[in-house]
């Protein structure tokens, strides 16, 4: 299993000037890519605008979205050529997870429709395609970016028809950032879809947890947690506060967790903006068995049992 880390654009107050340097920093220390988070309606800097950043202050890490909301954006032909161009400027490094998604707030405040979301995403995706495959001409000739820009796609969702919309554009699956048994579930659900749709590759199956390092890492855990859900009373927060990391116990435990159940890649989103917060998650990863050859990798065998 690779291990990545998130980019904090989505920690409020987070130094915007230092996305640049934490995602030369993750590259340099070893992390295998970089991830980000989608949402409107909250203190997100832009996961496009961050990931064009990286993808041009780095030169090997992989850059992944775990999601990107699809249902809110309207417009599937600028949002493919905005993906095309990442993909590009990395050097073909950007694997695009995409979503539905999942906060009504962000569909209202967007105009985008309340209902047809999985009809509208089909149809979004078809169109990216046609993007992708040059497909698309206007009065001046094709698009700027036809073909050489196609990101890599993973499609989240916890239904059959999420499956089997993997199993039709994607190349993998995004599970939640939560609950192990929604991962199992889901990791045989999407096999099950790529057996149907009589694909000869397996799909990749990609996670993020939250983490927070040092002395202070339950309380800035909890208090993020809390604020990215609204409060400690929202429904999601036992369930995603239970499964983040805030100690090497708890790190190790859902390391053994999450590649046992097929993950092939977890990004590890920080609950704090702090720099330092790159190179103490290094250090605790190699404390608990994770290995850099040359980046990071965790597999159970040869993993210490603490």
């Amino acid at each position: 299993m690779k291990i990545g880390i998130g980019l904090p654009n989505a920690i409020p107050g987070r130094p915007p000037r230092e996305i640049k340097r934490w995602a030369e920093e993750s590259e340099q220390v070893g992390f295998h890519s970089l991830g980000s988070i989608d949402r409107l309606l909250y203190d997100v800097l832009d996961p496009l605008v961050c990931l064009g950043i990286a993808a041009a202050a780095t030169e090997r890490v992989q850059l992944l979205t775990s999601v990107l909301n699809v249902g809110w954006r309207n417009n599937p032909i600028l949002f493919a050529k905005q993906l095309a161009s990442i993909d590009l400027i990395s050097g073909g490094r950007l694997t695009a997870g995409l979503g539905i998604g999942g906060w009504p707030d962000d569909f209202v405040i967007s105009g985008a429709p309340a209902n047809g979301h999985g009809r509208l995403f089909d149809d979004a995706l078809q169109e990216m395609r046609r993007v992708w495959d040059g497909e698309i001409t206007g009065l001046s000739g094709p698009t700027p970016l036809p073909g050489k820009g196609r990101p890599k796609l993973l499609i989240g969702g916890l239904i059959q028809a999420g499956y089997d919309r993997a199993a039709r554009f994607g190349d993998g699956w995004v599970a939640p950032t939560f609950n192990a048994d929604l991962l199992r579930s889901g990791v045989k659900g999407v096999n099950e879809a790529w057996a149907r749709a009589d694909r000869a590759d397996r799909p990749q199956v990609i996670t993020g947890r939250y983490f927070c390092c040092g002395p202070e890492a339950v309380g800035l855990t909890d208090d993020y947690v809390a604020h990215y859900y609204g409060s400690k009373e929202s429904p999601y927060y036992p369930g995603v506060r239970g499964d983040s990391l805030d100690s090497d116990e708890r790190l190790h435990q859902e390391l053994v967790t999450l590649s046992e159940a097929g993950v092939d890649d977890l990004i590890l989103y920080p609950a704090n903006s702090s720099l330092d917060q790159v190179h103490l998650l290094a250090e605790t990863l190699e404390r608990v068995g994770a290995r850099r050859t040359p980046t990071f990798e965790f597999t159970t065998a040869g993993a210490p049992s603490n």
